[in-house]
């Protein structure tokens, strides 16, 4: 199937890989098909999570344990059931990363996280009651702090 992108032009996808919202991403509710376009740079962990219906809309995803590795959370019975998890190994977990003007204030959002059934082909964006995360976490903290020394 052909897939018309704002970033990536016309990309060739398999059905199979659409991953159904069914509550669409915050602020986007109607939006509900995506894919996932892997960064080509194995090196590089940013990649992209595509809207299928509008080709404008792509948001910077990240793997939150690359930048986090502490990060610790808890699913509601309800989201597993909505998602159809069974296991761990059922799912993989990405937060939406925000890349203003300065690169070095590049944040990720922990708070909620997007969850993705990866065998069902089920996702959904998760708002954490939790308050060690934020929806502002800096990616580049650690060189921040570096610096002011």
């Amino acid at each position: 199937m052909k897939l018309n992108t704002k970033y990536f032009g016309a990309i060739e996808i398999r059905e199979q890989n659409i991953i159904h919202f069914p509550e669409g991403i915050l602020g986007f509710e109607d939006e509900r098909q995506f894919v996932i376009i892997n960064n080509e740079d194995e090196q590089n962990p940013f990649h992209w999570l595509q809207s299928v219906q509008n080709p404008e809309l792509a948001f910077v995803i990240i793997n939150p344990f690359f930048v986090y590795p502490n990060y610790d959370i808890v699913l509601p019975k309800s989201v597993q059931e909505k998602l159809k998890i069974r296991t761990e190994k059922d799912i993989a977990i990405y937060s939406i990363v925000v890349i203003p003007k300065d690169m070095e204030k590049m944040t990720t959002n922990l708070l909620g996280p997007i969850i993705i059934n990866i065998n069902e082909k089920l996702g959904k964006q998760v708002i954490l009651d939790d308050d060690r995360y934020t929806t502002k976490h800096y990616i580049f903290q650690q060189n921040s702090q570096d610096r002011s020394v």
